[in-house]
């Protein structure tokens, strides 16, 4: 009863700007995906790592991490008023972020599978499940994390183009030739939700907004934040949900992945 009440209160505090905002990025990367598939099967003969589309996926994935750093702020600053501090604030976000790595960890054996080469070895799921682990040592710095993000984006920069053992890819440091169809390494992804902690405690000081928006979700941006509140959802299912339909469609073959 008293989970339900909490996951009712949760739902009521959450601010819809941020849901929408996520939805529209979750929505973008359902989009860009869907290209790329066509473009994987052969249906396609479309640029997508280059150009337009590279920069499109570019800002899905920034929004989205940034968002990450952003709603932890908030959540933070919730739990702390709820009187949930020290170990149990820690073990809150390690376990979370723990949770978030292992759903990555199993896109990794299913795109090894399923795909071989370019499998997600560190995608944007084990970046956000080790973000989360990590975010309880930044939490105090509050405004100056975003100093700490662009000091993390600056050291990706210097580290471009360094060669190392593929066992320090999650690092963003990889043997030469690495290729993986989704890989967004610590550094310097990590200095996008370093920039959304600090963002957030410009603009959500203690969990509030500096200035309320009043007025409920618009009709036009309602069906956008549901998808936001539900994007790790959509985030699981839409690629198999995707093939799925090009297969039913006749785009590609039922026995693409020899499973039917």
């Amino acid at each position: 009863m008293e989970q339900a009440e909490e996951m009712q209160e949760r739902h009521r505090a959450r601010f819809w700007e941020i849901d929408t905002a996520r939805g529209i990025a979750i929505m973008m990367m359902v989009t860009y995906h869907m290209i790329y598939d066509l473009v994987y099967f052969g249906v396609a003969d479309i640029a997508v790592t280059s150009g337009f589309w590279r920069a499109f996926a570019l800002t899905c994935a920034c929004t989205f991490v940034f968002l990450v750093g952003l709603s932890l702020h908030i959540s933070r600053e919730r739990a702390m008023q709820r009187g949930v501090e020290g170990r149990a604030l820690v073990r809150k976000y390690l376990m979370r972020g723990l949770f978030i790595l292992a759903l990555g960890c199993g896109i990794t054996v299913v795109t090894w599978y399923v795909i071989g080469g370019g499998y997600i070895l560190f995608g944007i799921l084990h970046l956000i499940g080790l973000s989360i682990c990590l975010a309880p040592l930044f939490f105090s710095l509050q405004r100056k994390n975003l100093i700490a993000g662009v000091i993390v984006l600056a050291l990706g920069l210097v580290m471009t183009g360094t060669g190392g053992p593929i066992w320090l890819a999650w690092l963003g440091i990889h043997p030469a030739g690495f290729y993986s169809v989704d890989y967004e390494p610590l550094i310097p992804w990590f200095g996008l939700v370093l920039l959304g902690l600090g963002t957030g405690a410009y603009l959500y000081p203690k969990g509030r907004p500096l200035r309320r928006i009043t007025q409920p979700c618009p009709p036009v941006t309602d069906l956008l934040a549901a998808a936001g509140r539900h994007s790790l959802l959509i985030y699981i299912i839409h690629q198999p949900v995707l093939i799925l339909l090009m297969m039913v469609a006749g785009i590609i073959p039922p026995d693409t992945f020899g499973i039917f």
